[in-house]
């Protein structure tokens, strides 16, 4: 297929996620105002199941550059021809997807652009528009179930706590869902101004369905230069200061959490020091404050490897996911036991969700903090990360914390209502 790509400086400083025309299929990743945000479907890039689908859709976006002709000024990240989208967690599963938009506006370090992707002979798609406030829902919704229920998902995380005891793995995560329903479609969007208004400093996503504000950046790539970022080991919040910061003193102190952490961030390690020619890391965990919740951090940065030709963002992200921070370790192990446990299927939830460039730049998250919308029906995912010493009650709470994330944005009365 022959594109026809144009970036040009565009003078408009509008919150990004504001600027799409309705109705429009969108997909958006923006953290403190930065991002892109796209609109229209240029091309759609469905790579398959298999543990090659990071592979074959950086291939194919690669492939799609070379019948592009591009036109980029700016030169920012983010610019020129560009695809976003999310992948499954579970190998074995369909749905991933790479969306190059028709419409692309990006923010960064204060220069905002519009990228437009046009197949030759295809009509111009819409530009940006003033998004009216959505009216209110006639109905808050409601609670629909979970595909494991609360005593069924008490006794997994025991049995993984005694099977941890036992020497058979160090470490698994466990999620639940819990599904919603309500009287009128979810408005993505909607949602996710919701979610980056309350959590500016999470990279807010809609892809394809998807929608989420996520903590935890998997991998950024900026040429050879590379970043990362752990989060594993969590405690709730408190509106009284000095309680709050016993919560995070706890954490820090604490031996089951700070092993939790340890093993995630060396998963990261693992696969990234091998892959750079310097690789800096904190030396101990520190505290990341959110609305609901705190967690242990971990933050990484390096140089690739000056070789003749420098891995991709996606190529990277193939090798690191699933961390132990969303999966566990040993790898194989731990998604064994998930496989046996969970009782669900993940779908594309505490996997690789942002984008990425035909060159190999991009950002990626891991999918967390999310819902899965079809319609009038969304399905929201939490999920703790499981040693031996973990405590089923203590575990269940703390996916009970998690999903206040993703149910308050969901009660709350519209904005502008």
């Amino acid at each position: 297929m022959s594109l026809r790509v144009r970036t040009a400086v565009l003078d408009d400083d509008r919150p990004l996620l504001d600027l799409t025309p309705l109705p429009a299929e969108t997909v958006a990743w923006v953290r403190k105002g930065d991002g892109l945000i796209g609109w229209g479907t240029a091309v759609r890039i469905e790579p398959g199941p298999g543990s090659g689908r990071f592979l074959r859709a950086d291939a194919a976006l690669r492939d799609l550059a070379s019948e592009t002709e591009v036109d980029d000024p700016v030169g920012a990240p983010g610019t020129g021809l560009v695809g976003l989208g999310s992948f499954t967690f579970d190998a074995k599963a369909g749905g991933s997807v790479l969306i190059v938009p028709r419409v692309v506006v990006g923010r960064h370090a204060g220069t905002t652009w519009l990228t437009t992707i046009d197949p030759e002979g295809a009509d111009p798609a819409p530009g940006p528009a003033t998004v009216a406030p959505r009216a209110p829902l006639r109905d808050r919704p409601r609670f629909a179930g979970s595909s494991n229920p609360d005593l069924r998902w008490l006794e997994a995380v025991a049995e993984a706590a005694a099977r941890i005891r036992a020497g058979e793995l160090d470490k698994v995560v466990l999620a639940r869902d819990h599904a919603i329903w309500s009287h009128e479609p979810f408005d993505p969007l909607d949602l996710a101004r919701r979610l980056a208004q309350r959590f500016p400093r999470c990279h807010t996503f809609v892809m394809d369905g998807l929608v989420g504000a996520t903590p935890e950046l998997l991998l950024r790539r900026s040429g050879r230069h590379i970043a990362s970022r752990v989060l594993a080991g969590t405690t709730g919040r408190s509106d009284d200061e000095v309680e709050d910061a016993a919560l995070g003193a706890a954490l820090l102190a604490s031996d089951k959490d700070r092993l939790e952490h340890a093993l995630a961030a060396d998963s990261v390690l693992e696969v990234l020091a091998p892959r750079c020619t310097e690789l800096h890391h904190d030396p101990e965990p520190r505290l990341l404050r959110l609305d609901n919740v705190q967690h242990l951090a971990t933050t990484f940065s390096g140089e690739l490897r000056d070789t003749e030709r420098t891995e991709t963002s996606l190529e990277v992200v193939a090798a690191l996911h699933p961390t132990a921070a969303v999966g566990g370790t040993p790898r194989t192990e731990a998604l064994a036991l998930i496989q046996a446990c969970e009782g669900m299927d993940r779908g594309r939830y505490a996997a690789p969700v942002g984008w990425t460039t035909p060159d190999g730049d991009g950002e990626w998250g891991i999918a967390l903090r999310c819902a899965e919308l079809s319609g009038a029906r969304a399905r929201l995912f939490a999920g703790g990360g499981i040693v031996g010493a973990s405590l089923p009650e203590d575990e269940l709470q703390e996916t009970r914390l998690k999903l206040l994330a993703m149910q308050a944005v969901l009660d709350a009365t519209p904005a502008g209502n």
